[in-house]
């Protein structure tokens, strides 16, 4: 992919030094914040390209094929880091509320979408952005995407489960519900991003929660 020649990538730090032994680790990470950076700072994926995110790093373009073969392979550990950061974010949500399954039901569910306003650039990203790797093309497999999201869809379906156990969801299928509950969710916050001046109601999560969980009201 070429260069994209936003201001964003214009910024290159001073020449890196050579890695002494064991820093490679570093350097992965630092590749990957970069093209965060880029990301957050463009908005738009085509700002991270090998040249733009070697001149953040402060390396030249080279030095990262030991890291990452291609373009789309960095854009894979941009999205999962932006997963895992996600995941930790529900969990928490899980771990700081009280023992009531409903009340950690809602947690979960505005935590999601406080990240998806948080990291918006990152959350389009995450879910059908400009980034669709063509398997066989480029270092991403299959294995990759499907299990992009899995703990977090997890821990929604945990705190579904929760409610149907303790009574205050008829769910008859916690799996198939949660799923429904995530799109719900996703389209709000979908929504909410490209539809910045439509008058949404205070208690639309709440409305969207409520439904789709089958939350006793």
């Amino acid at each position: 992919m070429g260069d994209s020649g936003t201001a964003a990538s214009a910024a290159p730090k001073p020449v890196r030094g050579r890695n002494r032994r064991g820093e490679g680790a570093r350097l992965r990470a630092d590749i990957v914040a970069a093209a965060i950076e880029l990301l957050d700072e463009a908005g738009d994926e085509r700002a991270i390209t090998l040249r733009s995110v070697a001149r953040r790093v402060g390396i030249a373009a080279p030095s990262i094929y030991p890291h990452f073969p291609d373009q789309p392979a960095i854009m894979l550990a941009v999205v999962q880091q932006a997963f895992a950061e996600l995941e930790s974010r529900l969990r928490c949500a899980v771990e700081e509320t009280s023992d009531d399954p409903r009340k950690r039901l809602y947690a979960v569910c505005n935590a999601y979408l406080e990240f998806s306003l948080s990291h918006p650039e990152r959350y389009r990203t995450m879910f059908g952005g400009l980034w669709k790797p063509t398997l066989g093309d480029s270092s991403v497999t299959e294995r990759d995407l499907t299990t992009l999201g899995k703990e977090a869809m997890q821990i929604l379906i945990d705190a579904l489960g929760g409610c149907v156990a303790a009574g205050c969801s008829t769910s008859a299928d916690p799996v198939a519900d949660a799923i429904a509950l995530w799109l719900g969710l996703h389209g709000f916050a979908h929504q909410r991003a490209v539809s910045r001046v439509f008058p949404w109601p205070a208690d639309t999560a709440e409305r969207i929660i409520t439904a789709l969980a089958h939350l006793d009201t």
